[in-house]
């Protein structure tokens, strides 16, 4: 997945300085480097795996190409600045963009828009008077269940019922989890309600409510938007009829996916670090923020106790005795779909063995594409492993086989 960061931005456009070049970046009347610092600073915090990513991408590709031409004269002769009016015909001819259309403001008084949280006054400024890009987190639920908090703790956990995942000022989310196998405490989730809180004139609270074989492409009230429906502010976008949907709310610089893949349901949402901390103590369960409780816990301390047929664990969760996997057999299974061994790869391990039900590999396949496209840190986002733990119920399981899993 190509994510387009400021210093890709910065190599895109500009050659590498000769001594001569530097020489004329010196002349302060040629303004090519505020106007490379302005792109920079209007890019940066830009994911290229969101919805509007080429929308906002070109508005700042014009604002860069009308701030060259400002500066054609001055710069006349100045190598760096030819070399970015070539990169911005390059870049707006790679993502399509047209020459006539909105530009973006480095202006924060023209820029304020209170329908784009990127535009947010509360989002911070560098004491130059720079704006701070904001820090995004991410949260996801999928299987029987494992949760990926916001703090990247990965836990395996029961929550039977209904438990809130985000409870803030901006947003609630919350998941009703049913057992998968008769007589076992192993769940799987079946309810999916999310609330966007009322916020300005952006959006009026908008309710959305999937459950199985039921994940409709719009509110509860019928809509598929809030706020006007012109700014785009709140809208759901179907991606696969009845099994995928994405909810979009650019006033909160949030994304939410949700899937349906078998019986049960999965979550995964990126959203502000400021926004996800702007709750009042009493709304401190939050399963996304603090983790499942400990009772609630079948992971010890990230180790995943592997269920075996016939052996009852502490946690009441056997092996499916009609599922016919054994380690083996789940480990290729879930091979198919994930190649390397990391965290996905181990629950879907987890998942086989607990419910016999095929459909959790997919389910974890997809956890990990989501992780992928809404992770703000792509080189962390696999780093914390969990492992799997040999209980004294795999003493059948050969040690040397066992080994070659790990």
């Amino acid at each position: 997945m190509k994510t387009c960061t400021s210093d890709r931005v910065v190599s895109h456009i500009s050659p590498p300085k000769t001594g001569s070049e530097a020489l004329v970046m010196l002349h302060t009347s040629c303004g090519i480097q505020k106007c490379t610092t302005d792109f920079v600073s209007l890019t940066s915090h830009l994911n290229a795996a969101l919805e509007d990513f080429d929308l906002e991408f070109c508005k700042a590709l014009r604002a860069y190409s009308v701030c060259t031409y400002r500066n054609s004269k001055v710069c006349r002769g100045n190598l760096v600045y030819h070399s970015a009016v070539l990169g911005i015909g390059d870049l707006m001819t790679q993502r399509n963009c047209t020459k006539d259309g909105p530009t973006s403001s480095t202006s924060l008084e023209m820029t304020h828009d209170p329908c784009n949280y990127s535009g947010h006054t509360e989002v911070g400024e560098h004491r130059r008077g720079e704006k701070t890009p904001p820090t995004y987190l991410f949260c996801g639920l999928f299987g029987d269940p494992h949760l990926r908090t916001f703090k990247d703790h990965f836990q395996t956990c029961k929550v039977e019922g209904a438990w809130p995942l985000i409870d803030n000022n901006y947003l609630s989310v919350q998941v009703t989890n049913v057992p998968v196998v008769p007589g076992s405490s192993a769940t799987a989730t079946k309810k999916i309600t999310v609330i966007f809180k009322s916020y300005q004139d952006c959006t009026d609270q908008k309710v959305y409510q999937a459950m199985t074989d039921d994940l409709p492409a719009a509110f509860v009230d019928g809509t598929t938007s809030g706020g006007d429906g012109n700014s785009r502010s709140l809208h759901i976008v179907e991606k696969v009829s009845g099994k995928y949907i994405e909810m979009h709310a650019r006033y909160i610089g949030t994304t939410v996916y949700i899937r349906q893949l078998g019986h049960y349901l999965t979550l995964a949402i990126r959203m502000p670090q400021e926004l996800v901390m702007a709750y009042e103590e009493s709304q401190d369960l939050q399963l996304c923020v603090n983790g499942c409780p400990s009772s609630e816990r079948i992971d010890h301390s990230g180790h995943l106790p592997l269920p075996v047929v016939g052996k009852l664990l502490p946690w009441g969760a056997a092996a499916h005795p009609l599922s016919g996997y054994t380690l083996e057999t789940a480990t290729t299974k879930c091979h198919e779909k994930m190649l390397v061994k990391d965290i996905y790869f181990y629950s879907c391990v987890f998942d086989l063995l607990t419910t016999g039900d095929a459909n959790f590999t997919a389910a974890a396949h997809s956890a990990l594409q989501d992780v992928e496209a809404l992770h703000p840190s792509k080189d962390v986002y696999l780093s914390n492993c969990v492992t799997l733990e040999i209980l004294s119920a795999l003493s059948s399981v050969s040690n040397s086989w066992f080994n070659t899993f790990l």
